[in-house]
């Protein structure tokens, strides 16, 4: 199978005009171009070598201030930002200047870049007759790659320009004749060099040979057009230095995600790539796990450098009053976690630091325990690792069956059929593969957990397919109309489903093992080009493998457009970036001939991220706004949106004497009382326990999986649900925490009495299935049981007048805060302030009716730090409101957006009756606290 290439891309030919169009004015090139290499003369040892050769060089006819008004002609008619001056790629000290024409086509990943810039250099030469280009790369991975387009794209070059003398070469400092043939040849030259191959004064091809010839001088004589892949790689001084010593005609810098954008000619953003059906379309699968408090969990958020020591910044689950919360701590060697938790069990056994690690970042326990940097030791790693790549598989299945099925009678042939394949990227190879004693290989954890998985699904999946190819159901049966030719069957071949058959793995390898890598070692070299040369065998149906494992190292490797599905199984969540991580699977897909499909329902790319779908767009979405030109418009609230909320008025009685006579009445603290009977509450509380629709039957820790489709819009990445599966970990025997302990350390009663409420409950079995869960379902319910008690007795008496609240209190609420929380004042007499802060619809009609009313004549927003004690938190009213009609009347309000107390969450029910409590010592002052929805409900 050959892959085919569309010569007729619009988007493609519009990036490569704007570069012919940048030397509007410049001759094309006669056989008389062709010119001596200027006489040189190079001094080495005393004596004067003198070097004379016949070359072939680039030449620029047309000056600078001809090719500016080229460009702000291009900019201009294509709405780019207009150049005022050619920019040149300059020094961070802005002093030394490097490649003074630089000309930026920014293209989004997947949509043909390498393509584009191998057809430029075809069309440069058939329009102004240059011959000598410069391909200049980042690494290994991007070398590799395009030297596989360069094999793959010559036929389809060659047809389409009627047959050019084309070589293109990789540069070794093993050949270095090659570069003496790029000087003189009269062909087109393409050579593709590596940047740290010629950055260095001390690279072979800036060290002076026997011959008195920096290798370098046949690349500079012959003024190349230098290409630059990815330059946002290559921005350091060094770098940008080297690129200019090439003495390049002009550059021409290709990338998704530039960091500087010198002479725009050509934008095609990820939402242009998108809404012109360019790429796959993008829907995330994320799976998390529920907070599992049974395991040990430790993630490594940094480490900090002292002038004498190291110290390591972690999260735990640690013991709060309030249950087991994420607590992030700073630890030296010899801290025990199990103290610094609270005295959680769960890190008695040996999680005492022992040491701490620059390069790599890391830390190591005394149990053994070593956590990278982001990255998070936890007992549920595995069990999301494992629902990942079930999940992959289902999705690929699915994939798999619908791709078959869908399409016409004549595409239904066996050669037409779309390949799917899933990538799935670890950070540690002994995951997918170990090795015994005698360096026998054998499966690692990742890949004994595909083989169970693949093998049960499967089944399932390979009785589907049979159907469709032995069935004679009705054509409605098939996602489009027709039926599978026979001709399908002998592709359904035993291999196909044979799991040994199906998934391999790409990695670095040493000694013939596979090893962890950094994507730049010469062993990485190895795999990229096995990678490449694998390309089109991969993309054919009669080839089992299609589940493939690679280190995430050599992530950049990866350019096939069949990919469906990435999965990322890192031990921690993945730290790449998102656009990174869809990258690899962005381009649009070809069937079995190795043509293009166009199919927005075919091309469809799923993410299978250890992460919610919604923080993966978040951060997707904050990627594409900072790496690229795009600005979705609701991305963030305006910072002119905002308002100062200021008081109006000087608070004195003379200035305000309706809120000095309501503010006198309700301006003092109290406190309260409680009392209960132990006996009602350990029925309580046992009823509350044995009530299972109030308290849950205690269950394993859950997974779940929410995938969603990702849409650009104009306001951001739209995302929609499309499903949800969930599933319960595998069943475990988790340690048991001391119960009363636990207990006692967050209720105020006795071990008899939890003692009671445990065995009354029946449901002390449960214990043993989630610990952390339960002891906390048995917290919640005894806390709820107490509360209702103390507060059905609760009393409250009024503190001395110098515990009153003060009046400072009005001026902390003078806050900047956006227009959209705040009601803006009219009726400024009625009132304190220029604004009120609002939290609800409710808030907002109730200040609308509050000014417009004429029985108001007076009312403001309590104050935040107006708080009065209950047992279950303190709590603040909302308004206090000066009503008169035939006499004046003082309220204190809640408004809530209904009055039923069986519809206000019982923390809220709670605060409200302990709020009647407290302002029925106020009423003998004539101030009465009510709950409103509107104002008509005061009186």
């Amino acid at each position: 199978m050959k892959l085919q290439f569309d010569a007729s891309q619009a988007y493609q030919l519009e990036a490569i005009q704007r570069v012919i169009e940048v030397l509007e004015g410049q001759p094309l090139a006669q056989s008389d171009f062709e010119q001596s290499v200027a006489t040189v003369s190079f001094q080495t040892e005393g004596a004067s070598i003198v070097l004379t050769e016949r070359g072939i060089a680039n030449q620029l006819c047309i000056s600078d201030a001809q090719i500016l008004q080229n460009v702000q002609a291009i900019q201009f008619k294509n709405g780019l930002a207009v150049s005022a001056h050619l920019e040149a790629s300059v020094s961070d000290d802005g002093q030394t200047t490097h490649c003074p024409l630089n000309f930026t086509i920014e293209m989004e990943t997947g949509t043909g870049k390498t393509y584009t810039f191998l057809r430029t250099v075809y069309e440069l030469n058939k329009t102004h007759g240059f011959k000598k280009f410069v391909i200049v790369v980042p690494s290994v991975a991007i070398r590799e790659g395009i030297l596989k387009n360069l094999e793959l794209t010559h036929a389809h070059f060659q047809a389409h320009y009627s047959n050019p003398p084309v070589n293109f070469v990789l540069y070794d400092s093993a050949k270095l004749n090659a570069l003496r043939n790029f000087a003189t040849s009269n062909a087109i030259q393409i050579l593709v060099i590596n940047i740290d191959s010629f950055a260095k004064d001390n690279n072979v091809i800036n060290t002076l040979r026997e011959t008195g010839v920096k290798p370098i001088e046949y690349l500079q004589t012959s003024r190349p057009i230098v290409i630059v892949d990815e330059p946002q790689n290559m921005e350091s001084d060094l770098r940008k230095a080297a690129i200019g010593n090439l003495n390049p005609l002009f550059t021409l810098r290709y990338s998704a995600t530039h960091r500087h954008f010198y002479n725009l000619l050509y934008s095609l953003n990820p939402v242009q790539a998108y809404d012109l059906g360019l790429v796959k379309q993008i829907e995330v699968d994320g799976i998390v796990a529920e907070a599992n408090f049974n395991t040990p969990f430790v993630e490594l958020l940094g480490i900090q450098v002292g002038k004498k020591s190291l110290k390591a910044k972690v999260a735990v689950y640690a013991n709060e009053k309030s249950g087991v919360k994420r607590k992030e701590l700073v630890i030296s060697p010899e801290d025990d976690l199990l103290w610094l938790s609270g005295g959680r069990d769960v890190y008695k056994e040996g999680y005492i630091l022992t040491s701490i690690h620059r390069d790599p970042d890391c830390v190591r326990f005394s149990n053994g325990t070593t956590i990278y940097l982001k990255q998070a030791a936890s007992g549920t790693n595995d069990e999301v690792a494992k629902f990942q790549i079930e999940r992959t598989i289902k999705r690929h299945f699915e994939k798999e069956l619908r791709y078959w099925q869908l399409g016409s009678e004549e595409s239904r042939n066996s050669h037409k059929r779309i390949k799917v394949l899933s990538l799935f990227f670890i950070d540690k190879v002994a995951n997918y593969r170990t090795y015994d004693s005698d360096g026998t290989p054998q499966n690692g954890k990742f890949a004994i957990w595909f083989e169970e998985i693949f093998e049960r699904l499967a089944k399932e999946h390979q009785s589907k397919l049979n159907a469709l190819l032995f069935t004679d159901a009705p054509k409605e049966t098939y996602f489009l109309a027709g039926k599978v030719h026979e001709s399908d069957i002998p592709t359904v071949h035993a291999g196909y489903f044979d799991v040994k058959k199906v998934h391999n793995g790409y990695f670095a390898s040493d000694k013939n093992r596979l090893k962890d890598t950094n994507g730049t070692t010469k062993a990485d070299t190895d795999t990229y080009a096995l990678i490449m040369k694998d390309k089109e065998r991969l993309l054919s149906t009669d080839e089992p493998l299609r589940f493939i494992f690679s280190h995430s190292a050599l992530r950049e490797g990866w350019d096939n457009p069949n990919v469906f599905q990435i999965c990322t199984l890192n031990e921690s969540r993945s730290e790449l970036k998102k656009r990174q991580e869809i990258g690899r699977g962005l381009r649009l897909c070809v069937d079995g001939t190795g043509a293009r499909v166009f199919d927005k329902k075919i091309n469809v790319l799923t993410v299978i991220a250890n992460e919610t779908y919604e923080e993966f767009s978040e951060s997707l979405q904050k990627e594409i706004q900072e790496e690229t030109s795009v600005e979705f418009l609701g991305r963030i609230k305006n910072a002119r949106d905002k308002a100062q909320v200021q008081l109006t008025k000087h608070l004195t009685p003379e200035n305000c004497p309706l809120f000095f006579e309501i503010w006198d009445k309700i301006k003092f603290r109290t406190r309260y009382r409680v009392a209960y009977d132990t006996e009602l509450l350990i029925e309580k509380a046992v009823a509350e326990l044995r009530d299972l629709s109030k308290v849950p039957s205690t269950k394993r820790p859950m997974l779940e999986a929410k995938r969603a489709t990702m849409n650009y819009g104009k306001e951001g990445i739209e995302k929609t649900l499309t499903d949800i599966e969930r599933k319960r970990t595998d069943a475990i025997k988790y340690p048991v925490p001391d119960v009363y302990a636990y207990i006692q350390g967050r209720l105020d009663i006795t071990r008899q009495t939890i003692f009671q409420i445990l065995k009354r409950s029946d449901r002390v079995a449960e214990l043993v299935v989630n610990p952390q869960l339960f002891l906390d379902n048995v917290v919640g319910a005894i806390q709820k049981a107490l509360n209702a008690l103390m507060i059905d007795g609760i009393k409250y008496e009024r503190l001395n007048e110098p515990n009153n609240y003060e009046m400072k209190l009005f001026e902390n609420e003078e806050i900047e805060t956006y227009l959209s929380n705040l009601f803006a004042v009219t009726a400024h007499h009625k009132t304190l302030y220029n604004f009120i802060a609002i939290d609800s619809e409710v808030e907002h009609h109730f200040a609308r009716e509050c000014e417009a009313d004429t029985s108001v004549k007076f009312f403001f927003k309590l104050p935040k730090a107006f708080k009065i004690p209950t047992p279950v938190g303190n709590y603040t009213p909302d308004w206090a409101v000066i009503f008169e009609n035939d006499h004046r009347i003082y309220f204190v309000v809640e408004t809530k957006s209904v009055l039923n107390a069986d519809m206000l969450r019982g923390i809220e029910q709670m605060k409200i009756q302990c709020g009647k409590a407290h302002f029925i010592v106020a009423q003998p002052n004539g101030v009465f606290y009510k709950v409103a929805t509107q104002l008509k409900e005061l009186v």
